[in-house]
Parts: structure tokens; sequence; C-alpha cells
């Protein structure tokens, strides 16, 4: 089973979902507070930085797929997988300082890279990030599971929701892309409508938001996390003005 694939079968289980591991960001209270030095600084304001450091999830994703092609566990054609994204990377870059004077060929690649990482990071954070987290061993139903751990981006109107689903890909429908992987994502706005419906009559919380309140969410949450790896017991006059 492959890191996505865990994620939607357990999502925001700690200890099961790969996308709640610590990377950089704590997602959960117990990784903050095992964080020291430089990472602990990070972790303590994470919910600002959140958005800077997606600037470098670009180069992060690229480092981790060549990682997993090389030291993961079976692989399927390991090989051509490596070389196909070797080749793919040596050419993109090869054209790039051939055809553009080297300031201007390091400057693209750098922006590209900024701009690939923080609108992949900000496409998938507001999906889950701020939402329950589900403690390992917990007996959820399926459908339960998926549509409380899952937050929607909705627009006031229908142009609005036609556009971010453009933006998204599809994902502003998490819960339904939750409930339903394979399904077309042209078909979810209709299936979201059946789903809350049922929701409703059930009682299961459905939740939405827009995209604003989506990332505000996201911040506060990670902020909140960020702050159990804070000594409890730090005096404020002493970490500011180092006065004993």
């Amino acid at each position: 089973m492959n890191k996505h694939s865990k994620h939607h079968a357990t999502p925001n289980t700690i200890g099961k979902d790969p996308d709640i591991a610590w990377d950089t960001i704590s997602f959960v209270p117990a990784d903050a507070q095992r964080q020291r030095g430089f990472s602990k600084w990070i972790t303590e304001r994470q919910g600002y930085l959140f958005f800077p450091l997606l600037s470098l999830e670009g180069l992060n994703l690229h480092y981790q797929s060549l990682k997993y092609l090389i030291v993961g566990n079976k692989v399927k054609q390991r090989r051509r997988e490596l070389m196909s994204v070797l080749i793919r990377i040596i050419l993109y870059v090869a054209a790039i300082f051939v055809f553009l004077p080297l300031g201007m060929a390091f400057a693209f690649l750098g922006v590209q890279l900024i701009v690939f990482g923080v609108y992949m990071g900000a496409s998938f954070a507001p999906n889950h990030k701020g939402m329950p987290m589900v403690p390992k061993d917990a007996k959820i139903d399926f459908f339960s599971r998926q549509v409380l751990t899952s937050r929607n981006i909705m627009g006031k109107s229908n142009f609005s929701n036609g556009l971010l689903t453009c933006f998204y890909g599809g994902l502003n429908y998490q819960v339904e892309h939750h409930l339903f992987p394979s399904m077309p994502r042209a078909n979810l706005a209709a299936v979201s409508k059946i789903v809350r419906e049922y929701c409703n009559e059930h009682q299961i919380p459905y939740t939405v938001a827009s995209v604003r309140g989506s990332y505000g969410q996201v911040i506060r949450y990670l902020n909140k996390v960020g702050l159990s790896a804070r000594d409890p017991f730090d005096c404020p006059m002493v970490s500011g003005f180092r006065v004993l």
C-alpha cells in the first residue's frame, strides 16, 4: 500500500496516516514536544511559518520521491522508475540553462520550485489539517471516519465553486473525494448535495469552509500544536531579557 492509499484508508489517524507524520511541521503535540534546537524554534512558530515553509516543499517533494525510489521497500520496477525521474529532471534543468542566460535560468528554476511547492501545499493542506485527530486504535466506521476528518472548500455561488474545482483539481470536495476516491471530479459537486443531506439526516458533522476560513483554521491549529513544544515553566522575562 503506497503513501496516498494509507492516507485514504486512515485519514488523520495518529500513527497510521503518513500525511500527519512529522516532517519539519508537527501535526500532533507528541511530535512537537520532541523537537529540540532549531526544529523546536520552527515548531513554536509553525503556523505563521507555514506558507514560507511551503516555498521549500517543491524541493522536498523531489527529494522524497528520489529517496523512496532508492531506499524504499518493494518498489516495482525500481530501476525504470528511477531512470525515468532522473532523465526528466536532467532534461528539464538542461533545457533551462541552455535556452536562458545563467542568472535568469537560476531565477526561473527558483521561482518555479517555489510556486510549485506553495501551490501543492496550499491545495492539500486545507483538506484535513485542523480537523479531528483519530486515536490509533479507535474503532470508527468508514463513512464517519472519512467525513469527520475532511473539510470541503466552498464558495458562495456555483460559479465560484467551479473556479475552486479548477484551482484545487476537485479536492475542494474532499469529503466526497474520500468517500468515492475513484469518482471523476466532474461528479463530485452533484454527489456532495446527496452526502450533505445524508449527514444532516443522521446528524454527522459535515464541515464546509471558505478558502480564507480554511487556511485560518489550519494556521490556528498548527500554532496551537506548536505551543506544546514550549516549556510551560519558561518565564517570559527570562526568555526575553535573560534576567535571573
